[in-house]
């Protein structure tokens, strides 16, 4: 999947797992970011704000997209207030259940504003996996209660086996190419933090 982006953000995260903070408004104006951020956050953004979007497919929609390999999904972005940097830095967590095997598999990175040309200028949030991992871009629907995800791959892991060999990607088939998931209480997307100051935060959200 191809996309315009008016900017590039301006470093990519090291390998050995240092983050780079990602200059949103480079990417789009001031005005269009900001307005963006309301409309994902549900409001203007404070020092942290969260959005969560869920989705559970029943058995008449697995029957509708059989070669649909996820039956579950949570997103969570989020956005962090980095003051010594005069800038607001995004990123996502991502948790999938597959239809024909056991276990959760998470990933996640880093995000920044971006247009797709090819949607009629759409904002969106183009997010990334360290080391060449892919990643998903994320826009909203019309009226703002569901998150549209895009994926060509994205790596994810085995929750109970957080190492690389525990990595695979999942590739956007016939069916997974396209999601869309609603908007949840925060508290939904819990299970997908593991910091413990961040889970708090979260949790009183």
């Amino acid at each position: 999947m191809k996309h315009t982006l008016l900017v590039v953000a301006l470093a990519a995260a090291a390998c050995a797992g240092a983050s780079s903070a990602v200059q949103a408004q480079e990417a789009v104006d001031k005005a269009t970011a900001a307005a963006f951020d309301n409309r994902m956050f549900a409001g203007p953004l404070g020092a942290k704000a969260y959005a969560c979007f869920v989705r559970r497919y029943d058995a008449n929609h697995l029957a509708q997209h059989p070669k649909q390999k996820v039956s579950a999904m949570k997103l969570l972005v989020s956005a962090e207030d980095a003051p010594e940097d005069k800038t607001t830095n995004y990123s996502f967590r991502l948790g999938v259940i597959y239809r024909h095997r056991s276990g959760n598999f998470d990933s996640s990175g880093y995000c920044n504003h971006a247009v797709a040309t090819e949607s009629g200028h759409e904002i969106r949030f183009e997010c990334g996996v360290d080391c060449e991992g892919g990643g998903i871009s994320v826009a909203l629907s019309k009226d703002d209660k569901s998150a549209i995800a895009r994926l060509s791959s994205i790596r994810m892991w085995n929750r109970n086996k957080p190492d690389d060999d525990a990595s695979e990607e999942l590739l956007a088939g016939a069916d997974d190419k396209i999601f869309r998931v609603d908007r949840a209480d925060a508290r939904e997307c819990a299970e997908l933090v593991t910091d413990r100051k961040e889970l708090a935060a979260l949790r009183h959200k």
